[in-house]
């Protein structure tokens, strides 16, 4: 823990920098800070900044000058994206998270929340997964690029408690949907992809859908709602250089995620599954004792969270990316 600094409640009325906060995560925490009283929020829109233009970044931080940071914009993508771009994963998100938080360090931010992934820890990690297990074996090679880069991550804010002694802190999250989410063929994650092929399916009155893989590998699954909620938790409870895994302790096959989704959807069909398809990591179940520690645990069930999310992708058909 930072000699110089006890966590508490934020102050309201300081400037706090949402990367990303038009994202999945950064919207989401966006919401969370507005609706506890944050009055000072600070967000840019790509257009508007270019997170991987170094001098722009380092600008718009000496304009705003921050007190806090969530550092919530990545370029991701799910298995088929980052398998076919690992450079762009790669070589993206090492700017964006360089750029964001060597300028918050020249305005000496005082709390930095940095967002990475679970796909940073190995592919046969144990299971539940500690944050110990982290750089402990190989990593999952569909998307070992991107997990680098949330390594290099967790590796600057740990350097800068050493060199600078500021409180920065990071957290890990499972799997992530809800609200926001990009629902396109080829940049969607498995819960979003899965979503819209069983509605399209639903609205084209086909009988039959078929899903990558076998159906067979585990996955946990954390509305985002409920991590948003964890962030701000952790920015007010949590001091220390270890990443922080947020999840909800609880997986289910992808299999069994499909046939909840279908369900929801309406889908009355048969599933297959194209077994040629990779599966990914066989497990990828989170230990969050250590957040259940600092005191927090999810409140959101994974059906009621597809409802909601659900209604939103219908409510927004007109508006979702093609990417």
């Amino acid at each position: 823990m930072s000699d110089s600094f006890t966590p508490g409640p934020l102050d309201r009325d300081a400037t706090v920098y949402v990367a990303g906060h038009r994202g999945l995560v950064g919207s989401a925490i966006w919401r969370r800070l507005a609706a506890e009283g944050f009055t000072r929020l600070v967000g840019a829109t790509s257009s508007e900044l270019d997170l991987k233009d170094r001098d722009k970044v380092f600008a718009f931080l000496a304009e705003h000058k921050p007190r806090y940071v969530v550092l919530a914009a990545a370029k991701v993508g799910g298995i088929m994206a980052n398998n076919t771009y690992p450079v762009d994963f790669l070589s993206e998100n090492l700017q964006i998270q360089l750029n964001v938080m060597d300028a918050a360090l020249e305005q000496r931010v005082q709390r930095l929340l940095f967002l990475g992934s679970s796909c940073i820890y190995p592919k046969l990690a144990p299971q539940p997964i500690p944050e110990d297990s982290l750089l402990t074996g190989h990593l999952e090679p569909t998307n070992d690029a991107y997990a680098i880069a949330k390594i290099a991550g967790i590796l600057q804010v740990q350097a800068v408690r050493r060199q600078y002694d500021l409180p920065w802190i990071s957290a890990m999250p499972t799997n992530l949907y809800g609200p926001g989410d990009n629902f396109s063929p080829q940049g969607s994650h498995v819960l979003p992809a899965l979503i819209r092929r069983y509605d399209e399916a639903v609205r084209d009155g086909a009988t039959e859908v078929t899903n990558w893989g076998t159906g067979s590998p585990r996955r946990e699954f954390l509305h985002v709602d409920d991590m948003a909620h964890a962030c701000l938790h952790l920015l007010e409870h949590y001091d220390g250089p270890e990443q922080v895994n947020v999840g909800t302790g609880k997986d289910s096959t992808i299999k069994e995620i499909a046939e909840t989704i279908a369900g929801v959807v309406g889908f009355e069909g048969t599933t297959n599954w194209d077994t040629s398809k990779p599966d990914g990591t066989p497990q990828k179940l989170l230990d969050v004792s250590k957040l259940a520690k600092a005191g927090w645990t999810a409140r959101i069930g994974l059906e009621e969270g597809l409802r909601s999310t659900v209604e939103w992708y219908r409510a927004h058909q007109g508006e979702l990316r093609e990417k």
